[in-house]
């Protein structure tokens, strides 16, 4: 959804209101075997430093969804908790509008070395497709690891006519979310 001014908190909980039953834009939400046909992939990933006292960092940095602490983004609403069948919203600020996009938490992943979890797009989203978000302790060198792994293609008009904008705006979430982890897990 592409707004020109920041929509109200009532606006936001009302969208998500209608969003928490429908379906996801795209097939085989949580399946990560092959991404559909079509769909570009993104896979970024960061060191978040070593040892466990870094990994609990960086759970309860997840759990907090400090990947979205990011000045131009704000998730909505925060306090949602990380189990499948939430639903949230990304309002982000960019190029003079805004825009908000609904998606539903599709499962979590809760190991001993590796927490995080999966979102999928609804229809009021600007793409289709799923991300996922996980913190990763290795046994093999101690090093903790966030990473983001999205696939994903336009879901809307404005989406398509501006994709090379649309990229630059996942390529900025992708480098300012590793930005927004390495804080939470040092602070």
């Amino acid at each position: 959804m592409f707004l020109l001014r920041r929509p109200w908190d009532e606006a936001i909980s009302s969208l998500l209101k209608s969003q928490w039953q429908l379906p996801f834009t795209y097939e085989a939400a949580g399946d990560w075997s092959a991404p559909p046909r079509g769909y570009t992939i993104d896979h970024n990933r960061i060191r978040l430093g070593t040892g466990e006292r870094v990994f609990k960092n960086a759970v309860e940095s997840i759990s907090r969804w400090e990947m979205f602490n990011i000045a131009w983004l704000r998730l909505c609403w925060p306090d949602a908790p990380i189990e499948a069948g939430s639903t949230v919203a990304v309002l982000a600020h960019h190029f003079g509008f805004w825009s908000l996009h609904a998606c539903r938490v599709v499962d979590v992943t809760d190991e001993d070395r590796k927490f995080g979890f999966t979102y999928g797009t609804l229809p009021e989203h600007a793409e289709r497709g799923q991300e996922r978000f996980t913190v990763e302790w290795r046994t093999e060198d101690d090093s903790v690891w966030y990473d983001i792994l999205a696939y994903s293609r336009p879901n809307h008009l404005l989406a398509s006519l501006g994709y090379p904008m649309t990229r630059m705006l996942q390529k900025r979430f992708a480098r300012d979310s590793m930005r927004a982890m390495q804080r939470g897990v040092n602070t």
